[in-house]
């Protein structure tokens, strides 16, 4: 699969959860709080689910701070949870670093033989969500992860997540307060993307999209400055990877030097040329109260309006 289609009817959709589910929580990427760890945790049994922790779940990796575990052991987690027939849906404890190091251990081979499940996560997880949408032909939901501030006590990024996970029909119009309109137009496509940084650092990778042809694209990063973030995005402009893309959506740009203000001007300036609907702050990504987006989905972006509406729930 090699451009963001997956079909005229979007990438194959997991089955939604019911109170008793099991979901594993994995760690295949950086080193988890341990605190926040258990108290996202506890939301999940609060919603009904039993709770499966991968065998790495709260490993450090030896030398390397910023992963969390052995790279063999972090893909050996994640495999497992989703070879595992109990569970329902893989929940990703972190982003940070380390997703490109785990999705190249990952036996592609073996996980097209279990049904679809969902998964769940954001940043760094952006490298799982292209792997499986290329490898497997699965959605998955671009979403909080567990063991951070964007999950644990914000209960309008939880209450998101939990609609979209349980009740997914309630979740068919996403219309984000204070999104607004850079370039007008209404496109219907298949939603991709996620991190910048984690979409420009795949191209011409193993298991990453060769092409945003026909995809609403999101896009959001986090402690970057606006220099770095006008090269990746023009990466992805020169190297034709955003050729045909049907539209774009941004998400938050959290602490990203100089604010705001420039970075919009910066989209605006990178992005109107391409002749495409784009909406600026589209509420998912680094922020509190994050909107939770299903990615392989069939949908039409209404940019004057900033509507993302599905064609179908993100879950059976």
């Amino acid at each position: 699969m090699n451009d963001a289609q997956g079909g005229r009817g979007g990438l194959t959709r997991p089955p939604r959860l019911v109170p008793g589910d099991t979901v594993s929580v994995v760690a295949p990427c950086s080193p988890v709080d341990p605190d926040l760890l258990d108290g996202s945790i506890e939301v999940l049994r609060d919603w009904g689910l039993e709770v499966k922790e991968g065998a790495h779940l709260r490993d450090r990796h030896p030398l390397f701070p910023f992963l969390s575990g052995m790279d063999t052991d972090r893909a050996a987690d994640l495999q497992q949870a989703w070879l595992d027939p109990d569970t329902t849906a893989v929940l990703c404890a972190r982003g940070g670093n380390g997703a490109h190091r785990t999705v190249d251990l990952l036996d592609f081979d073996v996980l097209r033989r279990r049904p679809a499940k969902a998964l769940v996560g954001f940043s760094d997880v952006t490298a799982l969500h292209e792997a499986f949408a290329v490898e497997l032909g699965v959605a998955t939901l671009h979403g909080p992860v567990l063991a951070s501030g964007y999950f644990v006590g914000d209960d309008a990024a939880n209450k998101g997540l939990r609609a979209t996970l349980f009740e997914p029909e309630s979740q068919m119009v996403l219309a984000p307060e204070g999104a607004s309109t850079l370039v007008g137009g209404t496109v219907r496509g298949v939603t991709i993307g996620g991190n910048l940084s984690l979409l420009n650092d795949g191209v011409a990778t193993p298991h990453s999209r060769g092409s945003a042809a026909g995809g609403l694209l999101l896009l959001e990063d986090v402690n970057e400055d606006i220099s770095r973030i006008d090269r990746m995005l023009t990466q992805l402009l020169r190297s034709g990877w955003m050729h045909g893309v049907a539209g774009v959506l941004l998400g938050s740009w959290t602490d990203c030097a100089p604010g705001p203000e420039l970075i919009r001007e910066l989209m605006l300036e990178r992005l109107a040329p391409l002749g495409i609907p784009v909406v600026w702050e589209f509420g998912f990504g680094h922020r509190f109260g994050q909107v939770t987006v299903p990615l392989g989905a069939v949908a039409t972006l209404d940019a004057d309006a900033c509507t993302l509406t599905l064609d179908a729930p993100a879950l059976l």
